[in-house]
C-alpha cells in the first residue's frame, strides 16, 4: 500500500512538473511574465524564490497541499491591473502565435517525456518474456489461423510489411492494436529442425471488440508466452495439497489430452466444472523422473459470474525471458514511434467512445493510475518508466482535446481568432467554460466509476 501511494506521488509530481514547465518555459522565451510556478493545489508546503531568473522575472514556486494539478500564473490584464510599463510582458497583449505556443507548449512537453521515458528504456534494456506461443484458447481466433502452441513468432506487421518481433510483449502490442483498429497480423512463423519459415493470418478485423480488457486477448486466443506445464508453490490446505501435488510436479497429459504449457494448463484446471460441481481429472505427471497418475478434484470458484476451478496452487514456470535493449540512435527513434503509435491509438481510442464504437469502460481513473503505479513500481525501474510514459502520453492527448477548460481547448479559441480575426467575446467564453467543466466532471465520474467496478467489483 505505501509503494502505491509513494508510486502515485511520485507519477503525480513528474508528470504535472513537466506539463507546467512547458507552459512556463515557453511564456519566459516568449517574454511572458510569470507570477507563480504551482505545482500542486491548496496550502503551499514549500515556496521559494530563485535568486537568478530570466531578465524580468521574479517567479514563486510552490509546491501544494493537493497534487491533483498544477498552474502557471502569468501577468495578464483579465485578472487584475497592470502597470502601463509592464503591458508589454502580459499574456493577453502577446501576438496570437506567441499565445497558443504557451498554451500548447505544456502537452508537447508530456510527449516529449515520454520520448525520453521510452528511449531510456530502449537504452537501459528490460527483460520480457520470448514470443513463444502457449496452446490458444479453444474456438479462438489464434486457433483458427493455424496456431497450436509452441511456435515462436519471429516476425510480425499489418499490410504485409513484417518487422522482427523482440518479445512476446511487442506480439502483445501488435496484437491490441490490430484489435482495436480492426486490422488484420501477419505473423510469421520460426522455422524449426531446418524447415523454413511460415506465415499465417491472424483475423483481428473479424473481431468486434470495444475494450482494451482480458477478455479482448481471450477471443484473440493468445493469452501468455509458452511456459512449462510444471506446478509451483502449493497452499496448505488447497485442492492441489489433498491431491499430493508437490513443487517441481509436471503435467504431462490430463483425461488423455498431452499438456504442453502451463497456459493449456490453467485452462483445464478452469474448465474442470460440470453444473456448478468440480470434476475430478485423471492427471498424469513427471515427479524426478518416474511417471505417476494422480487424481486431482479442484475447487470452484466464481469470477465474473462464472464458476472456475481452481487448484490452489502457483500453475507454470516462468518463462523463458530475453532482454530487449537498443542502440542509441535505434533507441531514441523507437521512442519516437513508441510515443507515436500510442498516442495515435490514445486519439482513435477516444473517438471510438464518442461515436460509440468503444466502451466508455476504456476510461480510468486516479484509483486505476495509482494501482497501476503501484503493480509498476514492485515490478522494477524499467517498468515504473513505461508507466510514466504511457500516463504521459495520455495526459498530454487528453490536455491536447477541444475541450474550453483544456489546452485544447483555448487553442480551438485561438484556431477562431486567427480565422476570423476576432477573439471569443466573454458570453461565448463563459458558457463554453461551463459546458466544459460539465463535461470534464461527467467524464471523471465515468472514470471513477470504472475504477471502483474494476477494483472491487
Amino acid at each position: 500500500m505505501l509503494l502505491t501511494v509513494i508510486a502515485f506521488v511520485v507519477a503525480l509530481g513528474v508528470l504535472i512538473a513537466v506539463h507546467e514547465y512547458g507552459h512556463y518555459r515557453v511564456a519566459v522565451a516568449c517574454g511572458v511574465k510569470v507570477e507563480r510556478f504551482s505545482v500542486g493545489f491548496g496550502k503551499a508546503l514549500f515556496r521559494w524564490q530563485p535568486r537568478r531568473q530570466h531578465p524580468g522575472q521574479q517567479t514563486e514556486f510552490v509546491i501544494g497541499a493537493f497534487p491533483f494539478g498544477g498552474y502557471v500564473k502569468m501577468l495578464d490584464e483579465r485578472e487584475g491591473p497592470v502597470a502601463p510599463e509592464e503591458r508589454h510582458r502580459a499574456f493577453n497583449t502577446q501576438p496570437l502565435r506567441s499565445r497558443a505556443a504557451i498554451v500548447a507548449a505544456g502537452p508537447i512537453a508530456n510527449l516529449l517525456l515520454a520520448v525520453a521515458l521510452y528511449t531510456a528504456v530502449n537504452w537501459i534494456g528490460v527483460q520480457e518474456p520470448v514470443a513463444t506461443l502457449a496452446r490458444p484458447v479453444a474456438g479462438s481466433l489464434a486457433e483458427s489461423a493455424g496456431l497450436k502452441g509452441g511456435e515462436h513468432i519471429s516476425r510480425a506487421g499489418f499490410d504485409g510489411e513484417l518487422t522482427p518481433v523482440q518479445s512476446f510483449e511487442d506480439l502483445r502490442w501488435r496484437m491490441t492494436r490490430g484489435a482495436l483498429d480492426g486490422r488484420d497480423l501477419k505473423l510469421e512463423v520460426a522455422g524449426e529442425g531446418g524447415r523454413p519459415a511460415r506465415e499465417l493470418v491472424l483475423p483481428l478485423s473479424r473481431m468486434e471488440t470495444k475494450d482494451a480488457d482480458p477478455q479482448m486477448f481471450r477471443k484473440i486466443g493468445v493469452l501468455a508466452p509458452l511456459t512449462r506445464p510444471e506446478i509451483g508453490e502449493v497452499m496448505k490446505g488447497s485442492a492441489a495439497e489433498a491431491a499430493g501435488l508437490l513443487n517441481g510436479d509436471v503435467v504431462r497429459a490430463i483425461g488423455g489430452t498431452p499438456i504442453i504449457d502451463g497456459q493449456q494448463l490453467r485452462e483445464a484446471i478452469r474448465a474442470s466444472v460440470d453444473g456448478g460441481q468440480p470434476r475430478t481429472q485423471a492427471w498424469q505427471i513427471e515427479r524426478g523422473g518416474r511417471a505417476l497418475a494422480i487424481d486431482v478434484k479442484p475447487e470452484v470458484r466464481e469470477e465474473g459470474g462464472v464458476k472456475v476451478g481452481r487448484v490452489g496452487a502457483y500453475v507454470g514456470a516462468p518463462p523463458e525471458m530475453v532482454t530487449v535493449r537498443q542502440g542509441v540512435v535505434d533507441g531514441i527513434w523507437r521512442g519516437v514511434v513508441r510515443t507515436w503509435e500510442v498516442s495515435a491509438l490514445t486519439v482513435r481510442m477516444m473517438g471510438k467512445m464518442v461515436i460509440g464504437e468503444a466502451s466508455i469502460k476504456n476510461l480510468s481513473g486516479p484509483l486505476t493510475i495509482a494501482d497501476y503505479a503501484g503493480k509498476s513500481a514492485s515490478l522494477g525501474f524499467t517498468q515504473y518508466l513505461v508507466f510514466l510514459a504511457l500516463i504521459s502520453v495520455s495526459l498530454g492527448v487528453l490536455n491536447l482535446m477541444p475541450l474550453p477548460v483544456l489546452d485544447g481547448g483555448h487553442l480551438m479559441y485561438y484556431l477562431w481568432e486567427g480565422l476570423t480575426g476576432k477573439s471569443v467575446s466573454d458570453a461565448w467564453m463563459e458558457r463554453l467554460q461551463r459546458g466544459g467543466v460539465a463535461l470534464l466532471l461527467v467524464m471523471m465520474s465515468v472514470a471513477l466509476f470504472n475504477d471502483v467496478t474494476r477494483l472491487f467489483g
